[in-house]
């Protein structure tokens, strides 16, 4: 082990990179374990910074298994594709480290030196010249990919959303659905409002049109743990609400709105994300 390193101690910071690298409590503590082992077999007497060699050495682990996916050129997967238990530490780790869901929805959508450049940097304040020498590239580059990176965030989520009436609605609606109560929804709603949803998102049995305010938010109250999993983006520059539980797209939330009113719900497929590749 190298002197004077105390590992335990960076493993939270660690993992928290790893965590917004990976997009997954249990890759992430996988990239944290294999650090630690090299670390234990490292003999650098003389180094001054163990938390930025630390940094460096996860970094190029979970460098390396970013590139692995993009070589097989895997997208990422619906929630509902992966592992049910895998999901749910996600979440958890996400609600307690209050990760931005919205955050790791774009972040699983850039090239693995964006994702580095950005989560280093931007989120974690290591210098672009140590990303630079982590990837192997000028800080130019470095100061590119964390550029697209940004872009690429801001275009996506926008913070905060307008303050149009119409978006209070919105918010009002969804908090209404997320806590399962029906009559503040049925107020919110037009009488004759309209849920659409892709048969792909719902159980056997529930219909893919369902008419009428009531029989709406009764419907909606029993996906009320999926609702509280949602955040607000925006695609093809529309406001929507994307639920992504443990940061992972699940499903798209189109509401729109007549005189201050829900009257059509729609609920679709993320874009941009596989139905069959992934690790």
């Amino acid at each position: 082990m190298v002197p004077n390193m105390d590992f335990e101690a960076m493993r939270p910071r660690l993992t928290a990179i790893a965590f917004r690298l990976l997009g997954s409590v249990q890759d992430a503590e996988d990239a944290v374990q294999n650090t630690w082992l090299k670390a234990s077999a490292a003999h650098t007497e003389d180094l001054r910074n163990p938390d930025a060699w630390a940094t460096t050495v996860l970094t190029r682990v979970c460098l390396d298994e970013l590139r692995k996916r993009h070589r097989r050129r895997e997208e990422p997967l619906f929630a509902d594709l992966l592992p049910t238990e895998s999901v749910a530490a996600d979440e958890r780790y996400l609600r307690r480290e209050d990760v931005s869901r919205a955050l790791m929805v774009v972040l699983h959508r850039l090239t693995p030196a964006q994702r580095v450049a950005y989560v280093l940097h931007d989120l974690f304040d290591v210098p672009f010249r140590e990303v630079a020498k982590t990837l192997h590239t000028s800080v130019a580059s470095v100061k590119k990919h964390a550029s697209r990176a940004r872009g690429r965030l801001e275009r996506a989520t926008p913070e905060p959303f307008a303050p149009t009436a119409d978006r209070e609605v919105v918010e009002a609606f969804l908090a209404a659905a997320a806590g399962g109560d029906v009559d503040r929804m049925v107020a919110l709603m037009t009488d004759d409002c309209v849920r659409v949803a892709d048969a792909d998102l719902l159980p056997p049995g529930v219909p893919t049109v369902v008419t009428g305010a009531r029989s709406v938010a009764r419907e909606t109250s029993s996906f009320a743990d999926r609702i509280r999993a949602a955040a607000p983006m925006l695609i093809d520059r529309r406001p929507v609400d994307v639920i992504a539980p443990g940061g992972h797209p699940f499903a798209v939330i189109t509401i729109t709105t007549v005189d201050r009113r829900v009257a059509r719900i729609e609920i679709g497929r993320p874009p941009g994300f596989s139905l069959t590749q992934g690790r």
